[in-house]
């Protein structure tokens, strides 16, 4: 599990993040959704490490981020790397492109090619930023067909900022909806794919269709 308390940001006086306070089950998707500027990728690097937090505290796998030596929260890797990055190479459909550099790669071959770097780090927990962007919308949904995968088979446990609210209400079990650096809205895809919800957070008028495959949004 992923357990966030009052976890704060400034970075001026006037842009702040939080406090921010959220509990990520652990296998599966956590998607994180809001408009620009919500607060989204601060909260998701404050969790990796790659952001200080001023305030609050942060625990993955009961281990306080602030606290915890980084050979305690990274994978040593071994000499079962080379089997566990051919399984993402095949995974995400890469393996014409193994041996080409990554300045080689159009944008949308460069986002899978990242992806499959940080599932090949085979850590329980994975964050990721934007996994869509750059991709097509068919690709998009390889994408996320892959990560749904991951998270089932694999028992691993994703967090995600997701731009696009159709595809996080598709293939995650939790969402967490952000405006204006504080977390508005929890719960599930059902709980969260409410027009007058989204509304207000996206501040743009949102219905929500129910279709045979679920809800979706429409702006």
């Amino acid at each position: 599990m992923i357990s966030v308390l009052n976890a704060k940001k400034a970075y001026t006086e006037k842009v702040k993040i939080g406090p921010l306070s959220a509990q990520i089950p652990k296998a599966g998707i956590t998607s994180l959704i809001g408009p620009n500027g919500a607060g989204k990728s601060t909260m998701l690097l404050m969790i990796g490490r790659l952001l200080d937090i001023d305030e609050g505290q942060i625990d993955v796998a009961k281990m306080n981020i602030c606290s915890a030596n980084s050979e305690s929260l990274a994978r040593i890797l071994t000499k079962e790397d080379e089997k566990i990055i051919s399984k993402y190479i095949d995974l995400l459909g890469l393996k014409e492109l193994e041996n080409r550099y990554l300045e080689e790669l159009s944008g949308g071959q460069r986002q899978r090619a990242y992806v499959a770097m940080v599932l090949s780090q085979e850590t329980e927990y994975v964050l990721l930023d934007e996994p869509l962007n750059n991709l097509d919308v068919a690709r998009s949904v390889q994408m996320m067909e892959h990560l749904r995968c991951v998270a089932d088979e694999f028992g691993k446990t994703i967090l995600t900022v997701m731009h696009d609210i159709n595809f996080a209400t598709k293939y995650s079990n939790r969402i967490y909806a952000m405006k204006e650096g504080k977390i508005a809205a929890s719960g599930s895809v059902e709980q969260i794919m409410n027009s007058k919800l989204l509304t207000t957070i996206f501040e743009t008028k949102i219905e929500i269709i129910h279709g045979p495959h679920g809800p979706i949004a429409v702006y």
